[in-house]
């Protein structure tokens, strides 16, 4: 795959986490994240054309079930269930998050990580757009005060990784490799088990609802 097409692809991951900060609906984020990993999915699919790698395929074949299928499948079931139709706020209002946006993306290009993304010269400006994804995700899991969109920040955050991953030509490595299968089913059962007992507890999945919390 040209690297056009590959900075088109993750061009989705980063225009889908700007938009998990500005929705305001936690449908629209599980669609956003289906998006989000079935653009990563087509990223390894092409790392296992140009490497040949049989675990490549099988993590890509992993993360198009798990991700693409499931993940978004489990979320929208949680929103139905819990009737959370409409995403908890934010710590800070949209201008702020905005401009928050626009400071952790010109620092993800600036020359500060030039080491980084000198890794592999001919793909200096997806790695930038990669560091880009991983800071805005964890940005989203500080400024998102619901723990659904946190957990949907966290596994953001893992896409941002492993894209960054693929484009640094770390993928051939069999701990990497491993490490992203355990990822993609840990982070489902964390988020599956974390949502339920908050929501059980405290009738809401806003986190701000924990801060009177008592030994």
């Amino acid at each position: 795959m040209n690297i056009l097409n590959l900075q088109f692809l993750l061009e989705i991951v980063f225009g889908t986490i700007i938009f998990l900060h500005i929705t305001k609906k936690n449908f629209g984020a599980a669609l956003s994240y289906g998006l989000q990993s079935l653009a990563i999915t087509i990223v390894i699919f092409s790392s296992f054309f140009e490497t040949g790698s049989m675990p490549l395929l099988f993590i890509a074949i992993i993360t198009f079930i798990v991700k693409v299928i499931i993940a978004p499948v489990f979320f929208i079931k949680l929103i139905q269930k819990h009737e959370l139709t409409f995403s908890v706020s934010t710590y800070l209002n949209m201008p702020l998050t905005l401009i928050i946006i626009a400071i952790l993306t010109f620092v993800a290009h600036s020359q500060k990580f030039v080491p980084l993304t000198g890794i592999v010269p001919a793909n200096q400006a997806l790695l930038s757009l990669a560091i880009a994804s991983i800071f805005l995700s964890i940005f989203l899991v500080i400024n998102r005060k619901g723990a659904l969109s946190q957990i949907i920040g966290i596994l953001s955050l893992e896409n941002s990784i492993v894209a960054f991953t693929i484009f640094a030509s770390l993928e051939q490595s069999p701990m990497l490799q491993l490490g992203i299968i355990f990822n993609i089913f840990i982070w489902l059962v964390i988020a599956s088990v974390f949502i339920s007992m908050i929501y059980k507890h405290f009738g809401s999945l806003d986190i701000t609802t924990m801060n009177n919390l008592k030994d």
